[in-house]
């Protein structure tokens, strides 16, 4: 069984907002940059605390990715921040451009991503962001699961050197991870060990995962648990042994089939060893209206649809 600590709910965005504050205090080059934002993307505390730091762009946010870039030409880490819909949809070519191409230190800090984002609709759902990023060249993309690794992550990306996508969210969920986590860039964490099938999980889809490892448990199921926040790069040793062993896998994630964890893992065991896959995702569509647990529901993205995937990935070994 997993043992499920949570210290409270805290949203992930609070996560980077804490972070940033603690990076930027560690390292004078630390800079933020905001569209229009501000209290959205918990950016309130380092504006007030490093105000000769803190640049507010409006709602300008292709400017901004430019802006940014140049910064890091005269040796600042800007941390870029806005809607992940913003950061993603709205400025590719800026971010493909002068930031992707040209190997750019910027980190792109992107708030209220998924379905989760809730009541604020289709347009701003947006669920292909990780895929967007992840095909770029020379971008790292982390998608954390709760605040304590929110605020590890963006500690970590603040010392790499090179271009991050940061995803996070609005809701309050779980916090769950410990608080004095080692965050590797690149690195899984098996956060269970098991036998009979293994689950990739990244993001909010992480704590459901790992109630669904618990439920499969009293199925007799053995179930193992990786941590993937990580999109790019993949620790692909980490997938080939695990399924190595267990012979069966299934992911899980707050994003579309298409383009996301669960393709990048069908990859992996494509050329390294095939094995049955079951993909827990949103299949092919835009989101809608309405509160983040429905919507949830709805879209197939509940602890019960972890719990029917094993069962299917299993019944096909």
């Amino acid at each position: 069984m997993i043992e499920i600590n949570n210290t409270g709910n805290k949203d992930t965005r609070s996560g980077f907002g804490a972070g940033l504050v603690e990076a930027a205090r560690e390292n004078e080059n630390v800079v933020g940059l905001c569209a229009d934002l501000t209290g959205s993307l918990k950016m309130g505390d380092f504006a007030e605390e490093f105000p000769e730091r803190f640049f507010q762009s409006g709602i300008a946010e292709a400017n901004m990715m430019g802006v940014a870039a140049g910064l890091t030409i005269g040796g600042k880490i800007p941390f870029a921040a806005t809607f992940a819909n913003f950061a993603t949809g709205r400025v590719y070519d800026q971010v493909r451009q002068s930031i992707a191409y040209s190997q750019k230190n910027v980190k792109i800090a992107a708030s209220h991503a998924g379905i989760t984002l809730g009541e604020d609709g289709a347009t701003h759902q947006i669920m292909e962001d990780l895929g967007m990023m992840k095909m770029l060249p020379n971008m790292t993309v982390i998608n954390p699961a709760d605040y304590n690794q929110t605020k590890a992550a963006t500690k970590a990306v603040a010392k790499m050197e090179g271009p991050v996508y940061l995803r996070f969210g609005r809701p309050k969920v779980a916090n769950f991870t410990p608080e004095d986590q080692e965050f590797v860039i690149g690195k899984a964490v098996n956060m269970h060990e098991g036998s009979d099938v293994t689950i990739f999980a990244t993001g909010h889809m992480l704590l459901k995962a790992a109630e669904a490892v618990n439920l499969l448990e009293k199925e007799q199921i053995s179930v193992e648990l990786i941590n993937i926040h990580t999109i790019k790069p993949l620790d692909v040793d980490a997938v080939i042994a695990s399924v190595s062993k267990t012979k069966a896998a299934v992911t899980c994630e707050e994003h579309l089939m298409n383009g996301g964890l669960g393709e990048s893992i069908a990859q992996v065991l494509g050329r390294n060893i095939p094995a049955p896959l079951e993909v827990v995702a949103v299949d092919d569509t835009f989101g809608e209206s309405g509160k983040p647990e429905e919507l949830m529901k709805k879209y197939g993205l509940t602890t019960e649809n972890i719990v029917e995937a094993v069962k299917r990935a299993v019944s096909r070994k």
